[in-house]
Order: structure tokens, then C-alpha cells, then sequence
């Protein structure tokens, strides 16, 4: 892991405890988060990674899309959302991720709403860390 470069300001850091693995269950440091974890398609009480995974990306995205076309002096709708599915794919080499992002900006052109994804790509942290790393695909619903 490379070290944090003097020009950068670590803004927050989420700490959690893990245990058990798939079947196990997580825990934040504040408190805040307290889940049971399962396998995908388990039976019972609790979340997957995949999930986790999708929920977290999602909500930055749209925060990512709101500064994007604020630098587009635009507003994002109200109702604006974000579908993110994580396929948990069992490959030649491997367990890998793919993603789908499915984009609703109620009222927005096209064009427009293509551009503030695009842009939001570039300033999300989350699809950064995963660019080049897993297939994604956005689509404008």
C-alpha cells in the first residue's frame, strides 16, 4: 500500500471488525454498523460483501454525480437514483467482480445525464479504486 503523500488529508477513515469470513459478522468501530454477514443466496439473516459492496458505491456515485454536474451548473433531480448490481463471478482464474450501474435522472436528457455519469467515474472514489480492476457497465435508464 503506498503512503499517504504530505499533500493528502485523510477526511475520515471506516475502521470495522470482521470475523468468521462470509458467515461471520462485521462491526464498525463506532458502532454504527453491526451486521451478520452470509453467503450469496443463504438462507437467513444477513448481508454479503457483493451487497455491501453495491450500497456503498452507489451512494457515492450519486454524490460523485452531484458534484459533476454542479460543475455543469446543474442540479441533479430529487429523485435521482442509482441500481448497482455486483455479480460475484467464478472465472478460468478465479472468483472476480463485475458491475452494473443503472442511472435514473428523472427529467434529464440523455446526453446530458451520459456526461454527469461519465464525469462522476472520474471523481468517485469508489469507481476509481476499481477502474481497470473489475467490467462495469452504466447505463442511462
Amino acid at each position: 500500500m503506498e503512503n499517504v503523500n504530505q499533500q493528502q488529508k485523510v477526511l475520515y477513515t471506516g475502521k470495522t471488525h470482521t470475523t468468521g469470513g462470509r458467515e461471520g459478522a462485521s462491526r464498525s468501530s463506532d458502532g454504527r454498523l453491526d451486521i451478520k454477514l452470509t453467503s450469496p443466496g443463504a438462507i437467513g439473516e444477513g448481508t454479503n460483501p457483493e451487497q455491501l459492496l453495491a450500497a456503498g458505491w452507489s451512494a457515492c456515485f450519486i454524490g460523485a454525480m452531484g458534484k459533476a454536474a454542479a460543475g455543469m451548473s446543474l442540479k441533479l433531480p430529487a429523485d435521482t437514483s442509482v441500481d448497482t448490481e455486483i455479480d460475484l463471478v467464478l472465472s478460468d482464474t478465479g472468483y472476480v467482480l463485475q458491475a452494473r450501474l443503472n442511472i435514473s435522472l428523472p427529467g434529464m436528457d440523455r446526453e446530458t445525464a451520459q456526461d454527469i455519469a461519465r464525469t462522476a467515474h472520474t471523481l468517485c472514489p469508489y469507481s476509481k479504486a476499481l477502474h481497470g480492476n473489475i467490467k462495469v457497465e452504466t447505463t442511462i435508464l
